[in-house]
């Protein structure tokens, strides 16, 4: 496994007042963890930080920090960035030993075309990085998953997966890393003659006048004025002018 130098200063200055001296002189504070001792305050070029994690295993790549005559390996853990620029203000380093195994998260690479898919299935990806446990030259670039047997309703566990040489999977639950949807089935409503004005035998809606030369429902008035129909009574009380 390749790895990539990074020269870094040591800083004395700690605080937002020479953090921010420190960015407009064109480098970025950062900190070194390691398992034994203080953190480590330095200061580092954003610009070839970012250029030297730019292999395959980005945050993974196996970093040889140089401190003036001195070096360490570490691993690129964490960062902030401004919100509007994107730039980056601050860097976290994870100190390793390249006999002792670290814990890092992996991406998930999915491999052929599922079977379940050509049946309508949804392919699902619910677990994109993978928690392993590997020396620091041996961490792999990204975990293959092959779902070409997958099929509708199937899924594959983080137990069915084989880890590359060299490294082991660390989970506590057998968590689901893909699966195939079930597509779920469009149901379709049947409308009722009865509800659709106009309708063949639907019934005419509440108030609705009935069509000519059909007889009034029983026990409903005729129509003012229709023929056969008495003469509304007028009003009572009201006076006839002579």
């Amino acid at each position: 496994m390749s790895q990539n130098v990074l020269n870094a200063e040591a800083r004395e200055g700690k605080g937002k007042g020479p953090a921010r001296r420190l960015r407009l002189s064109g480098k970025i504070p950062a900190v070194v963890y390691g398992r034994k001792g203080e953190p480590r305050h330095l200061s580092v070029d954003p610009g070839l930080l970012l250029k030297a994690i730019e292999t395959p295993r980005k945050f993974n790549t196996l970093l040889t920090l140089k401190v003036g005559a001195g070096e360490s390996f570490v691993l690129f853990k964490d960062y902030q960035v401004d919100p509007v620029s994107r730039r980056l203000l601050h860097a976290d380093f994870l100190e390793v030993q390249l006999d002792q195994p670290v814990k890092v998260d992996v991406p998930v690479a999915i491999v052929g075309k599922a079977v379940g898919t050509l049946e309508g299935g949804i392919l699902s990806v619910a677990a994109h990085d993978v928690a392993v446990q590997a020396l620091p030259t041996k961490i792999p670039e990204k975990i293959e998953v092959d779902v070409t047997a997958l099929k509708v309703g199937a899924s594959i566990h983080i137990s069915e997966l084989k880890a590359p040489e060299g490294c082991t999977f660390k989970f506590s639950t057998d968590y689901v890393v893909v699966f195939v949807a079930i597509p779920e089935k469009e149901e379709v409503v049947a409308v009722v003659a009865a509800a659709v004005p106009g309708a063949e035998g639907a019934a005419p809606a509440a108030g609705a006048a009935p069509a000519a030369g059909a007889a009034p429902a029983a026990g409903a008035a005729p129509a003012a004025g229709a023929k056969g129909a008495p003469a509304a009574p007028a009003a009572k009380g009201a006076e006839k002018k002579k």
